[in-house]
């Protein structure tokens, strides 16, 4: 059982350590390619790998750091992860996860009970236990237009399915259309035949947009509450929160674009992108409000 782990990393030098120590713990039983490709940290993250991979490269049967000049943002750099992935099966991994020993090969074992299923992902939890909402449904124009309105309450007492899943508690495990990209393991075959993630997508929305293919193709994607690993949800994210909202904002915005298959389409898109700019403008606002209160 060959397993390819590709781990992004910009300033994760807080958590990336506790990350590889679990992983080599968690994966010692089987056959495990690691991929590290940082995107030009400032905080020693870069230097910190380095060591790591002096001190600790034989826990993997393969062990390969890339360090990029510049941030090429999270997606080029799981693409190039990914072009060195060979065997089995690839895991996503971000750098802000804990995985337990023995969640691996739960994992795994559903893969065996059905030969559709292409993606697993585990039951998220917080450092302190609780569980992490980490499924949604693919989000369409409606969604956006419902949230704004305040009218998306309404809709799910009336039995409208959200994007967000506010339906579904975690506990059970159940297909699903996109788990969150923390933690992500696929059949190569996959990745052979659908290619990496796509890149007009900085960071937000490419592992969306992947499992979309993943779901077009005929493959399933299963949600394992069976197991779980330890998310610091936002760990890179929320120290660079106002430039990451920006970012999202854009992504959401190419995501429904590329759904367009008409002038009627691309006339809902415009008008929808117009609303999420304006809320866009609210959420820096606040947030700028809420640095400049925070001691």
């Amino acid at each position: 059982m060959v397993i390819s782990v590709v781990i992004v990393t910009y300033n994760n030098h807080a958590e990336i350590g506790a990350c590889l120590d679990a992983l080599h713990l968690a994966s010692a039983s089987f056959t495990t390619h690691l991929f590290l490709i940082d995107n030009a940290s400032t905080d020693g993250t870069g230097e910190l790998l380095e060591e790591y991979r002096s001190r600790c490269a034989s826990h993997f049967h393969r062990f390969l750091v890339i360090r990029n000049g510049q941030n090429r943002g999270f997606t080029a750099a799981v693409n190039q992860g990914l072009l060195h992935c060979r065997g089995d099966f690839f895991l996503l991994l971000n750098p802000d996860v804990v995985i337990p020993e023995g969640a691996l090969a739960v994992l795994l074992r559903q893969f065996e009970r059905d030969p559709a299923i292409g993606v697993v992902a585990p039951q998220l939890r917080f450092p302190d236990g609780r569980i992490q909402p980490s499924c949604r449904r693919f989000p369409r124009r409606r969604d956006v237009l419902l949230e704004v309105s305040g009218l998306v309450h309404l809709a799910r007492r009336l039995g409208f399915k959200d994007w967000k899943m506010t339906d579904f508690d975690h506990r059970h495990s159940r297909f699903v259309d996109q788990p969150q990209g923390a933690f992500l393991l696929a059949r190569q075959e996959l990745l052979d035949r659908l290619g990496g993630l796509d890149e007009r997508y900085f960071m937000f929305f490419s592992d969306v947009e992947w499992c979309e293919r993943v779901i077009a193709s005929g493959w399933k994607i299963w949600f394992c509450s069976d197991t779980f690993v330890r998310h610091h949800k936002g760990a890179s994210v929320y120290r660079e929160r106002p430039r990451m909202l920006v970012t999202s904002t854009r992504s959401f915005i190419d995501y429904l674009s590329a759904h367009d298959r008409s002038r009627c389409d691309r006339f809902a898109t415009a008008v929808v992108a117009l609303i999420l700019k304006l809320t866009l403008q609210v959420r820096l606002l606040a947030e700028k409000a809420r640095e400049t209160l925070t001691p």
